[in-house]
Formats: C-alpha cells, structure tokens, sequence
C-alpha cells in the first residue's frame, strides 16, 4: 500500500500497555501515511494502567512505526494527557523532530489552531477523583478485553461488531450531556482567545462542528481515540476531516500479527561480536 502525503495527523487516546489497544490497526494506520506533522494528542502510552506484564510486542511496532516516521523527516509533537501526566514534568522538551509538550497552537495556511489533550476541562481526573477513575479504568479495561471476545465469535459468525462501551455511554444521559459540556467549554475559551479551530482528544467521541456564541464561532474538533471508535483527524488541501480506520482497505497489506513469548528469554551478556572500531581518540592539533 502506498503511503498517503499528508500535511498534518493528530492521533489521541492510544493507550499503549491496556487490552483495549487495537495497536494491529494503529500500525496498518501509521504504515499508511506519511504526514508533516504528526501530532499524539495525549494516553499515548496508558502510564495509569501501565502492567509490566502486559506490552505486547505489537504495542512496540506502534513505537516502532512512530520512530520511522520521525526518521523519514514527520515532525512528532507529542501532547500530553492524564494517562500520560507522568511524562508532563519533561514538557517542553526537544529531540530532533521530536518534541514533548502540554498544547501547542499552530498557525496553518492562516488559521489559529490550539490542540491539547483535554483533561483539565474534567475534574474526575483531579485530586482525590483520580483514584476511582483509576479504578474505573481497569473496570472498563476489562468491559473492553469481554468485548473484543465477544467480537471474535461474532465476526466468525459473520456478523459485524458491537462496542458495549460505545453503547453505554450514549444511552446514558449524563455521559451525552458531559461531552456536550467539554465542547461547549472547549469552544468558549478558543474563541476567547481568537482561534480558528480548538481540538482535543480525552473524550474518546470523534468530532468536527462549528460552535457559535455571542463572542464568536470556533470549528471545535476531537481525534477520538483507538479503543472504541478508531480515529484519527487528517489536515490536507486545507481541510481537516476525521479519519475512520476501515479493516477492509488494510485486508490484503495488514501488517503482520506479532505474537509475543510467554516468557522472557534468558539474559545473556557474553558475546565475541565487536559492535564499534575506535582507530583514534587522540585530538589532531
């Protein structure tokens, strides 16, 4: 499959290290594009429910594919979230092509573009609220991991896919009215503050509408994520659109199924290989 040319890719809500990453498709994503810009809008790599038992070798082709990307000239910006808010004490930091931050605004073609994760709006993320979202995390990590069995048997049966999660939220009335509550903060401030266009991930509800108040209007938009709704938002011809990842374009170039050892192989430090030649330290003078 050849890699389409995009001007920029913001990418949110991966969580790396948890059962619910589809790091299979994340992958045939990221062999796909060949973006300017590739911006990972925050729970990159799930620090919360981080296991170090669980990172399947397919997580690390996630790395891996990011890595090439840096090395092929894409600038990577990540952003950080709350299930990456360990990482928030390197912010501002620069390698190369790579940079870590907490938000950054980018002016395109013109237009104020203000990204960032999103959780500073949601106050379960805050103080002594973080412990039971902890704890709800592995409850949904575990409604997820039910899911994706359920899904196997239903996808050998030859019927689609369902998202329990997915259906939970948008039957209850409190979850419809919160996330139209961040939009509608997310919006106010962006127009506050002049920008063209505010996006967020956090959310995990993939989005792109124009919000209007007295001040103002801002075209708010969310990259979703990778565990429920496969996402992402793309930036090109002077357009931003949401990206939907679709199985059967990838049917023929899928990348391959890593499988990963059940244990660890044995640690050994003896080697007769010569990894560096050094002809000369010495200074010239």
């Amino acid at each position: 499959m050849d890699r389409r040319t995009l001007d920029v890719v913001v990418m949110s809500d991966l969580h790396l290290g948890t059962y619910g990453c589809h790091a299979k498709e994340i992958v045939n994503y990221l062999k796909s594009i060949q973006p300017q810009i590739l911006v990972l809008n925050g729970d990159i790599i799930d620090i919360w429910q981080f296991n170090k038992r669980y990172f399947p070798v397919a997580h690390m082709q996630v790395i891996k594919e990011i890595m090439n990307l840096l090395s092929k000239g894409t600038r990577v910006i990540y952003i950080t979230g709350n299930h990456d808010e360990a990482l928030r004490r390197y912010s501002d930091m620069h390698m190369g092509n790579f940079q870590l931050t907490d938000k950054v605004v980018m002016e395109i073609n013109g237009k104020m573009t203000w990204i960032f994760h999103g959780d500073v709006f949601d106050a379960t993320t805050k103080g002594s609220a973080k412990l039971l979202a902890k704890l709800g995390g592995h409850g949904y990590d575990l409604l997820i991991l039910i899911n994706s069995l359920i899904n196997r048997c239903l996808k050998m049966m030859g019927k689609e896919k369902m998202s329990f999660s997915k259906k939970v939220k948008n039957s209850v009335k409190k979850a419809v009215s919160w996330i139209g509550n961040f939009e509608q903060t997310a919006a106010e401030l962006a127009i506050e503050k002049k920008y063209d266009y505010v996006i967020c991930g956090h959310i995990h509800q993939p989005q792109k509408r124009i919000i209007n108040t007295k001040e103002g209007s801002v075209t708010y938009l969310n990259s979703g994520d990778w565990i429920e709704n496969l996402t992402a938002l793309e930036y090109q011809n002077n357009e931003w659109s949401i990206y939907h990842y679709d199985e059967k374009q990838f049917a023929a170039d899928a990348a391959p199924v890593v499988t990963m050892e059940k244990k660890l192989p044995q640690l050994n430090v003896v080697t007769d290989e010569i990894a560096l030649f050094i002809h000369s330290l010495a200074i010239q003078s």
